[in-house]
């Protein structure tokens, strides 16, 4: 059965002993423009090594193109990212063997089939055929995908789709897992399913960061949140020190504004 807890450290990174205390992933002054547009402004967070991180905003926020920078996808015009103390744009090759990504909306080579999808990325991590092979088996179950595993992924479904990118993002066990929208288009059932294997991961030693829209899930699922706005952090630490007694969605909409106490036109009325 595939393991889901990320291997020590120290075989990540030849030589590279493992460093406590420090945080999962690091971000100082982080910058991102796109033309006139500020997306990112001056965003400093930690994320603790072993915590269950959830990352909400709305549309809009800046939090997919945090994202991406921390995950060496987007260059940033200013600003440090390290991912367990490795610097994600001078020593990006070591950085990413450390991570795992699910992006939301980018594209997968869906002319392969899952099986071969997953295969693929195995071994552009680095890894013998025979693990991966191993891997890609124990992960086509886990996630329910074993029958779809020959098809082409250009036929999956949508919640399919977000199933596989998840196999992709987990078959090298990276040490910190980004998963941007990862339950989004996915049934219930395949939803707890990824809840367990994700906090059976954590539980193994593994971070996980997780940006959503949904606040109850982020409540339920999470043990730290950060809600983030127009590209800035508006607040962020555990859960209950971010909700203090209060329900999350309600201090989400405190803080980032825009609730209107309106019941609508009379004509919506229709009693």
């Amino acid at each position: 059965m595939f393991d889901a807890r990320p291997p020590d450290p120290a075989t990540r990174i030849a030589g590279a002993p493992p460093v406590l205390g420090v945080p999962a992933l690091s971000i100082r002054g982080l910058v991102k423009r796109f033309g006139e547009k500020v997306a990112v402004s001056g965003i400093d967070l930690d994320v603790p090594a072993g915590s269950f991180y959830g990352l909400v905003g709305p549309n809009g926020a800046g939090k997919t193109t945090t994202l991406s920078m921390a995950t060496g996808l987007l260059r940033p015009d200013a600003g440090h990212l390290s991912i367990l103390g490795v610097d994600v744009w001078s020593d990006p090759t070591a950085a990413k063997r450390l991570v795992g990504v699910l992006s939301d909306g980018i594209a997968l080579f869906d002319r392969l089939s899952g099986e071969q999808l997953v295969t693929y990325h195995g071994l552009l991590n680095g890894m013998d055929r025979e693990t991966v092979r191993t891997r890609t088996r124990d992960l086509l179950d886990l996630l329910d995908l074993t029958e779809a595993g020959g098809k082409l992924v250009v036929d999956y479904s949508a919640g399919m789709t977000k199933k596989i990118a998840l196999a992709t993002a987990l078959v090298h066990a990276p040490r910190l897992l980004v998963l941007d929208e990862p339950f989004e288009s996915v049934d219930p059932v395949s939803a707890a399913n990824i809840r367990d294997i994700l906090h059976g991961y954590v539980e193994g030693g593994g971070t996980v960061i997780v940006s959503s829209h949904a606040m109850d899930l982020v409540q339920r699922m999470c043990d730290h949140v950060a809600v983030i706005a127009s590209g800035r952090v508006l607040a962020s630490g555990t859960v209950d020190e971010v909700r203090q007694g209060h329900d999350l969605e309600d201090v989400f909409v405190d803080l980032v504004g825009g609730r209107h106490h309106s019941k609508g036109p009379e004509w919506l009325r229709t009693s």
